[in-house]
């Protein structure tokens, strides 16, 4: 496609219609900047997804100071700019510019730009510039999902994605301005962006044999960056009303083949909404669109949520997924993170969404485990030695970044939400939305504010759990009860926790299990051992530290459940085939291992164990793919490790005296390796080759449960194994 006079037309329509914006759309500040600054775009945008050809006009409105000379803006690399001109009331001036390279970004180019001595204020710059924007979405190099497939930006006919970082637009570091966009596609396209559009305008009668194309015009407010979409969607859309009669857009852009799981994410998009409106405030865009992606993608944009159409087809409506893509409507779209100062948006998202969905659906075991597995994710995957504050924390490239930044910080809010109290912080929460909404905020803003708010100097809080890495490393060191003398019955307990290098300053729950009771007690620790002593009604059995896992913790890795994960994340690792030959799905699963480690170290590779191996290595973590051809020799090879918890036979297999059999079934769990701390063995044991198809292609899904029993590759059972390190029997003492 080129440019044609209706492209020009049109550009020149869209201008116009800046005009007629609300005052929050293209206004940043009636003040001159200190640098030149974008405050709005009229694109005009040709797309042929074929050739994977981009043709832009662009008419900029910049914000510059009196007597400007050079003004620097970056576009990719791939595109080329035709024209230039300053735009000065019917007519236009060409302007010059060079070329350079832009950073260590090898795919953007720095434009530099000349206005004339004359131009001040508000000036309207028209760039006119096309080329290729192919960039094909290529699969993250991880054993499980953590980031999306990796692309620049991508025109084809498989689909069409544009962000920010495709340098599709010139662009200024720091910029907010707002967009009006038209694009042109081919018929039968339809593309998603964000604000408000979607209008299509009649495909025009094709002249000389040209191919017909579909114009689409959408406007947004002051963004960060602008974003569009474009595929072979079948759109479905309804209204939804909040309690004050506003009334959201909500959508779905979806491949004809998934058409008919519309109503799904709808209804999922309106209960969320139902959800969060009176915990954050009105829902600040004018709609909210599900996005079919042509990748694996789980990306939030301001109105619409781009996800990868496997994620669609497996119904990606839970909390942790569509839950959390509508939450940074507010936290992350409406509020901006001040990215040079580190990205709280993420981890409070996952505290809002990822965990307190649970508590507002009155859910207390999937809140437990949300807990859970956030403390333990960051006892997993991040290493003393590797560990930064959450402070640091910008993306995440990898599981240590996730660790860090989504699951320790959403647990940092929780630890600020024991501190202040309820009240206050869900205060502090919605401040933050009103106040800093179309701002960027930091840490330092949140800690200001929830300040404010709980009227208390939370400077100490901020420091340690905020800016310093790391997080408390606590044991149990003694548990003891003496009767009471004046209370029959009734018992004085005594409790000692130690922690670990340099301490903490935490709040730290003990849950005493008596005969018939359970009570908990909180011990406050400022130093390396912290001892508590209270009267509890009746004999105390055992101690254990925190087992809601309310109180952020650095566990060590034998005081952690078994579980895959400390397998994957181990040093030192084997691989054991005690499997028949006919096994494919194991061979495929040994081979796909073996790809992603190609480089990898060799000392860091995993280690295939022979087949007649009699003992389990000296050290490091194990795991075991086994069809009951070699039933005896895997249970012998567990039995110090895993003792009665899992009894494998021939025609199947008991999990805690529950027997499981036939040819559908298969089980995968990991044991403690006895004499080995830090360690595992794991085992995935199927009674038929094809019972192991889906387990083996999905087996690192399931890396946080010590036992998962499977049907036919469908979980029917799935629990945790607590470890002693975390229980303590109490020592009764002789009344005195």
């Amino acid at each position: 496609m080129s440019f044609g006079r209706a492209g020009y037309a049109l550009s020149t329509m869209l201008f116009g219609l800046s005009l007629f914006l609300p005052p929050s759309y293209g206004q940043v500040s009636d003040q001159l900047p200190s640098a030149p600054a974008i405050r709005h775009h009229d694109l005009w945008a040709a797309i042929d997804p074929e050739r994977h050809h981009l043709t832009v006009l662009d008419r900029m409105v910049l914000q510059v100071g009196a007597r400007p000379q050079f003004i620097e803006f970056t576009l990719a690399k791939s595109l080329r700019i035709m024209e230039l001109f300053l735009v000065e009331g019917e007519g236009s001036v060409p302007l010059s510019f060079t070329v350079g390279l832009s950073g260590a970004d090898s795919t953007i180019q720095s434009i530099r730009l000349s206005l004339p001595q004359t131009a001040s204020g508000d000036v309207t710059v028209e760039w006119h510039y096309e080329g290729l924007i192919h960039d094909p979405p290529r699969e993250p190099r991880h054993l499980r999902f953590v980031t999306p497939s990796e692309t620049a930006g991508h025109i084809g006919p498989e689909g069409v994605y544009l962000s920010s970082e495709s340098g599709w637009y010139p662009d200024r570091p720091g910029s907010l301005a707002s967009y009006a966009l038209a694009v042109e596609m081919p018929q039968g396209w339809t593309t998603v962006s964000q604000g408000r559009g979607g209008t299509k305008r009649d495909c025009a009668e094709p002249a000389g044999g040209e191919p017909c194309v579909m114009w689409q015009i959408w406007e947004s407010g002051i963004s960060e960056a602008l974003t569009l979409a474009a595929n072979r969607f079948t759109v479905k859309q309804r209204e939804w009303t909040n309690g004050q009669g506003k009334a959201v857009r909500l959508a779905t852009y979806l491949f004809p083949e998934d058409a008919a799981l519309a109503d799904e994410y709808l209804e999922a998009t309106a209960k969320y909404l139902d959800a969060y409106v009176p915990l954050l405030g009105p829902y600040p865009f004018e709609q909210f669109a599900v996005v079919e992606n042509f990748f694996a993608s789980g990306l939030g944009m301001p109105s619409f949520t781009l996800l990868g159409s496997g994620s669609i087809k497996r119904h990606y409506t839970q909390p942790y997924a569509l839950g959390h893509e509508i939450v940074h409507s507010w936290i992350g779209n409406a509020v901006w993170n001040r990215a040079e100062s580190g990205n709280w948006v993420e981890g409070l998202t996952t505290y809002l969404a990822n965990y307190y969905w649970h508590e507002l659906a009155h859910d207390d075991r999937q809140a437990r485990e949300q807990r859970r597995l956030m403390t333990q994710g960051y006892s997993v995957y991040v290493t003393p030695a590797a560990d930064y504050s959450v402070a640091e924390f910008q993306r995440k490239s990898d599981e240590k970044d996730n660790a860090i930044g989504y699951q320790k910080a959403a647990m940092v809010f929780h630890q600020l939400r024991r501190e202040i109290g309820d009240e206050a912080f869900w205060r502090g929460v919605k401040q933050i939305v009103t106040e800093l909404s179309g701002r960027h905020a930091d840490w330092k803003d949140l800690e200001r504010v929830f300040a404010q708010v709980s009227r208390t100097d939370l400077r100490w809080f901020f420091a340690q759990w905020v800016e310093r890495p790391g997080a408390p490393q606590l044991s149990l060191i003694e548990a003891s009860a003496s009767p009471e003398t004046d209370q029959s019955g009734a018992y004085r307990l005594y409790v000692a926790v130690r922690q670990e290098g340099a301490p903490f300053r935490v709040t730290i729950p003990v849950e005493v299990t008596m005969q018939g009771s359970v009570q908990t007690l909180l011990m406050p620790l400022v130093g390396t051992r912290g001892e508590a002593e209270v009267s509890v009604p009746d004999a105390p059995l055992s101690v254990s530290l925190d087992p809601q896992f309310m109180t952020l913790q650095q566990l060590r890795r034998e005081q952690l459940a078994p579980v895959l994960n400390l397998y994957v994340t181990d040093q030192r690792k084997a691989l054991l085939p005690l499997y028949s030959d006919n096994a494919q799905p194991f061979q495929q699963l040994v081979a796909r291992i073996q790809a992603q480690e190609e480089s990898v170290s060799p000392g860091r590779k995993t280690a295939i164990l022979p087949v007649d191996t009699a003992a389990l290595p000296q050290s490091g973590s194990v795991l075991i793919l086994a069809t009951p051809e070699h039933q005896a020799q895997a249970q012998a090879l567990l039995a110090d490790s895993c003792g009665d918890r899992v009894q494998l036979e021939p025609s199947g297999f008991r999990v805690a005296g529950a027997k499981y059999e036939g040819p559908s079934m298969a089980v995968v769990f990991s044991c403690h390796r006895a004499g080995v701390p830090g360690s595992v063995v794991t085992v995935v044991y199927a009674m038929h080759p094809a019972a192991a198809t889906k387990v083996a292609r999905l087996l690192f899904f399931y890396g946080w449960h010590s036992v998962v029993v499977f049907t036919d590759g469908a979980v029917v059972q799935r629990d945790v194994w607590q470890v002693p390190q975390t229980i303590k029997e109490v020592r009764r003492n002789a009344q005195q």
